[in-house]
């Protein structure tokens, strides 16, 4: 008997970790990541186990008797289609209506499962955004199809230099860069105008609009560790997206 339940206490801890894992690299709160945890916790009668989750990790302790597990998380995008589905699963555990090892099933289910959109419906989604962003700030119709060009393929380079790279704060720069070269040489040609509205345009898909948005929820429910951090990323990141059009703008 003690060997069943030692069995599954760690599918249960598997389980938590794995659902964390999924929240915190698929662009989820963490305060939601910590409370989806305890939740499924609780579930499976671990009253008193505690967790502490940061942008890279994820520690979690069934008990003050039992030893800490920890994850490591290595890679953030946003896909909160997996953080709906994750939420789902812990739903339906807590609700009884999943088992622990169907719960765990269907968390290895949503961590090998690519819901992502492919790059091209992406690029075209980005590209739709940019020239939205154009009007809304102002600019001209008959400029419209320069911003929903330059904003995709601003989009496309970013994805492709983080693919390679794995350094987001240099892809973000050499995309605002070469959205700022495009924008600037389609005005000084003389075949677009409004240059300011076209930049911001442009780059408006790039800007880190829910790591933001995460940082603030973040520090209001009182994690500031997450909060400050998530914070310097998305300056980091809009730093490197100002820089690479203000090289661009000093020439």
């Amino acid at each position: 008997m003690a060997q069943i339940g030692e069995t599954r206490r760690e599918l249960a801890l598997d389980c938590f970790l794995l659902a964390g894992r999924i929240m915190m690299e698929s662009g989820a709160e963490t305060y939601r990541v910590e409370d989806t945890m305890i939740r499924m916790a609780v579930s499976q009668n671990m009253v008193n186990s505690h967790c502490f989750v940061t942008p890279t990790g994820i520690m979690f302790s069934p008990s003050e008797e039992l030893a800490t597990r920890f994850v490591r998380i290595n890679n953030r995008s946003t896909d909160l289609e997996r953080v709906a589905l994750v939420n789902s699963v812990s739903r339906n555990l807590v609700s009884g209506e999943y088992t622990l090892q169907q719960a765990y099933d269907e968390m290895l289910m949503i961590d090998q499962t690519n819901y992502r959109s492919s790059i091209w419906v992406q690029t075209l989604a980005a590209s739709v955004a940019s020239a939205c962003f154009f009007i809304l700030l102002g600019g001209s119709w008959i400029n419209l199809p320069f911003a929903f060009v330059i904003g995709g393929i601003g989009f496309i380079i970013v994805e492709k230099i983080l693919e390679e790279t794995r350094v987001k704060i240099f892809a973000e720069f050499i995309g605002a860069f070469v959205i700022g070269i495009l924008a600037s040489l389609a005005v000084y040609s003389g075949v677009a105008t409004n240059l300011d509205t076209l930049i911001i345009g442009s780059i408006m898909p790039l800007v880190p609009g829910l790591l933001i948005t995460n940082a603030v929820r973040d520090l209001m429910a009182g994690h500031f560790v997450s909060g400050l951090s998530k914070g310097a990323e998305a300056f980091l990141t809009a730093f490197a997206i100002g820089a690479g059009i203000a090289l661009v703008i000093s020439f």
